[in-house]
């Protein structure tokens, strides 16, 4: 079963390669729904409600996909086409790119009401009263930081837990995305949200550094500038793993990112990351392709990984 899995993650890869999110009926969105359901009839402003909504919220996926695991134990054709299609439902690497290439093709054309009409959906930060310089900086982190949620992560996962990995870690980003903010809603009801996101991503996170590091060289970038970077940078980000992927970005670009974060509602300033000037739309079109091969490499490690993983005793 694990050559099954291993197949069903490459497969489910190139799907997503090929014709990224379904355009209806997507069943992350699917999930996205059911999710604000139930928090609709569990949420207090408090922890103890924020940790049940997510107990449930990710424990029915990974439960759905352990059951799948058992009924297409013995039977690798069936398992190959679930590990597939599971893999396919929870990246995100096209779409990410392109909605990348996106925005660097209305900021090159200089329509920057465009651009703050679509940074929503990659990030969400108020585009209101940004110019063409950091509607670039919010494209490149994005691309940076869900390089790791949308691709590297669920495929780690997927090679260390089959199906039941893919569909649980989506269900705990998803959640995060929903409830894990500092909003005066979510300040206490999505900390445990917030905190298993953080969980399990610390390894993705860093390999999704690592990854970029060594394809630097496929933007122009200098492996041992980006290290360097890396190294010096990762841990000024207060996210435990945003500053990961942004560091080792902005190292391969040769760009500076951080500052000022406008949200709707509040602001953060967060310490800069990396060296040079502040991005521009080739930058991001840069940071796309960057993004496209650290998301080859993933696969293949994930590939290998499923491969290796050790047999369960019956």
């Amino acid at each position: 079963m694990r050559a099954a899995d291993a197949a069903g993650l490459l497969a489910g890869y190139g799907l997503d390669a090929l014709f990224g999110d379904p355009r209806r009926f997507h069943p992350v969105a699917g999930f996205g729904g059911l999710a604000q359901r139930l928090e609709h009839n569990l949420y207090r402003d408090d922890r103890r409600a924020g940790a049940a909504y997510t107990l449930i919220a990710v424990g029915v996926p990974a439960a759905l996909g352990i059951a799948a695991n058992l009924a297409t134990r013995g039977r690798p054709m069936s398992r190959f086409v679930l590990t597939a299609a599971a893999t396919w439902t929870v990246l995100g690497g096209r779409t990410l790119r392109g909605e990348g290439r996106r925005m660097a093709g209305y900021l090159r054309a200089g329509d920057v009401p465009a651009a703050r009409n679509r940074l929503g959906h990659l990030c969400g930060r108020d585009p209101a009263q940004l110019d063409e310089p950091e509607l670039a900086r919010a494209t490149v982190e994005s691309i940076a930081e869900n390089t790791s949620d949308a691709v590297v992560a669920p495929l780690w996962w997927g090679a260390v837990a089959g199906v039941p990995g893919l569909l649980a870690y989506r269900a705990a980003n998803t959640l995060d995305a929903m409830v894990g903010h500092r909003s005066p809603r979510y300040a206490r009801f999505g900390t445990a949200a917030a905190r298993l996101d953080d969980a399990l991503n610390l390894a993705p996170a860093r390999l999704t550094a690592l990854l970029t590091v060594a394809a630097a060289p496929r933007v122009h970038g200098n492996r041992a500038e980006t290290l360097r970077v890396w190294r010096r940078d990762r841990n000024d980000h207060p996210s435990p793993n945003a500053g990961q992927c942004e560091s080792a970005m902005a190292g391969a670009l040769g760009v500076r990112l951080g500052g000022r974060n406008v949200y709707f509602g509040r602001t953060e300033t967060r310490p800069y990351l990396g060296d040079g000037p502040r991005p521009e739309a080739r930058h991001i079109s840069r940071a796309a392709k960057l993004s496209g091969t650290v998301g080859v490499a993933a696969v293949s490690l994930a590939a290998v990984g499923a491969l290796l993983r050790p047999r369960r005793r019956r």
